[in-house]
């Protein structure tokens, strides 16, 4: 445990501890009368961001690592089942987290945006996709940055030209992307600030795309596709696509998002967000420090 990483694991269960206490109602439903548990909510989404960072995909092995290494930030530790179940019922309550610290940086005002959507791949042989309870969800889809096909879903990102995630959407690997985006501006209009750009691929294409974007107030930079002239922006595009693609590239190569591990839908969507959190919360911890603003986490390995 470096002390970047014991300075951001207090910092985080601070903050989120002191959200709990301003708003109870956050906190997973749990009966009135009964046992009390020996690992707070704040605790559990604190253990959750740090199995991310330390890149634990088994929670098994996380847990075992916790109880020889992190006793003094966890004086209690659930088995592995228990954490497994408590972390699926604190998946709205990480959402939330997420947001309080995306909104507490002084990144949250940008007003440039970039867009993309990457590969979370859910399982390899027909047998899984036959008998796996994303079955309906999960599907086939292709990804052409690798040029392979997979069976999963998609992790649709909109973040600011620092890494720091805004919004996100998680569908089956056949989703329209341009659909996607828009969905996830009209589930949050008050998103969109006056003036904003987005930067996205040539996949976010098309006149009647475009022009909802602009009635939203949103400026589309994006490269031109074939047989279409150039547009504006164009030399900037290139060093400015690089973002987003380094965002995934932390997402895949340092969070391990395409081996989350998850076996239903909900397994998977607060493992998706626990990673989200994670990189929110590196984010978060060095701006408020005063520190650069990495997009890598190599800072807080072990």
């Amino acid at each position: 445990m470096t002390p970047d990483l014991d300075s951001l694991a207090t910092a985080l269960y601070v903050k989120t501890d002191d959200l709990l206490k301003e708003s109870p109602h956050l906190a997973p439903w749990r009966p009135e009368i009964g046992i009390a548990p020996r690992l707070s909510d704040a605790e559990l989404v604190t253990l959750a961001v740090m199995q991310a960072l330390l890149g634990f995909t088994s929670e098994r092995r996380w847990l075992r690592h916790a109880d020889a290494h992190l006793r003094h930030l966890f004086p209690y530790l659930p088995g592995q089942s228990g954490y497994n179940r408590r972390l699926r019922k604190a998946a709205d309550l990480i959402a939330q987290v997420n947001r309080l610290l995306a909104t507490d940086t002084s990144l949250w005002s940008d007003t440039v945006w970039v867009v993309d959507s990457t590969p979370v791949e859910c399982g390899r042989s027909r047998e899984t996709a036959k008998r796996s309870d994303l079955a309906g969800w999960a599907e086939y889809g292709y990804c052409a940055s690798h040029s392979r096909y997979f069976w999963g879903l998609r992790l649709h990102l909109v973040c600011t030209l620092h890494g720091l995630p805004v919004t996100f959407a998680l569908t089956g690997a056949k989703a329209d992307e341009r659909q996607t985006l828009l969905g996830m501006l009209h589930a949050e209009p008050d998103l969109v600030r006056p003036g904003q750009t987005l930067i996205g691929d040539r996949h976010y294409y098309g006149r009647a795309f475009e022009h909802e974007l602009a009635e939203w107030g949103v400026h589309l930079l994006r490269p031109a596709r074939k047989g279409e002239p150039e547009r504006a922006g164009a030399r900037l595009f290139k060093p400015l696509r690089q973002i987003i693609e380094s965002v995934n590239q932390t997402f895949k190569a340092q969070l391990d998002l395409e081996r989350h591990q998850g076996r239903t839908p909900a397994g998977v969507m607060v493992r998706v967000l626990q990673r989200i959190l994670a990189l929110t919360s590196a984010i978060w911890h060095n701006d408020r420090a005063g520190q650069p603003v990495m997009r890598s986490l190599t800072a807080y390995d072990h």
